[in-house]
């Protein structure tokens, strides 16, 4: 059964206050005919983050628009010197990020550069950094270096998704333009377009994954 924006709105509305790690106070939800915005100010980055996973996690929900601000309160102040220094130790003692990803830090934004080979190491880095105190947004500007054909890589990406059993697997369609690869079609829920990108991303070879799949909206 289709939901109506009102009940979609609901469950969000639910759904963060459900969530301990959101203040969910703070946030203001908007749909309309299916879309869905956070507005509003959040006490941390990581919240941030928490905020956007909860709708995601709320059935019905096709597209969403984030915007909320982080406003650190007085507890989550750091330095520039003191996240850097923090960020530095979080890179170094997580096993999943290499030696050749580093950041910068100004006034509290956090961008983080280099080059690796795996989509998992740059999304490593960014989970390291996203709670730490005193970050109030990262950038990931993180190059991946290619290392298959176009040919092998849609290939690649096209077993993963039969062989782990991708949820709508069957209308996802694959395109691949060097180690760049693009997907289309229609899924049942926002976590199995969030289960394909994950296995295009787990390719050898992928620089970039666009994803242009869309929600049925039969919620």
């Amino acid at each position: 059964m289709t939901k109506t924006d009102a009940q979609l709105k609901t469950d969000i509305e639910t759904e963060l206050r459900w969530d301990p790690s959101v203040n969910a106070a703070q946030i203001g939800v908007t749909v309309d005919m299916g879309a869905v915005s956070l507005l509003g100010t959040v006490d941390t980055y990581a919240q941030r983050w928490a905020a956007e996973a909860a709708a995601k996690r709320v059935g019905g929900v096709r597209t969403l628009a984030q915007d909320l601000a982080v406003k650190l309160g007085s507890p989550h102040h750091r330095n520039d010197s003191e996240i850097a220094s923090a960020i530095q130790s979080a890179l170094t003692w997580d096993v999943h990020v290499p030696t050749s990803i580093t950041a910068k830090v100004i006034d509290g934004i956090v961008t983080l550069e280099g080059e690796c080979t795996w989509d998992y190491e740059r999304e490593s880095a960014v989970r390291a950094v996203h709670s730490l105190i005193g970050v109030i947004s990262v950038y990931n500007e993180i190059v991946l270096k290619p290392v298959m054909s176009a040919d092998a890589v849609k290939d690649t990406v096209e077993a993963a998704l039969q062989r782990q059993a991708t949820a709508d697997a069957s209308s996802i369609h694959i395109a691949t333009s060097g180690s760049k690869v693009t997907l289309t079609g229609e899924v049942s829920s926002w976590s199995s377009a969030e289960d394909a990108t994950r296995s295009a991303w787990a390719a050898p070879g992928v620089t970039e994954v666009i994803d242009r799949l869309t929600v049925s909206n039969e919620s």
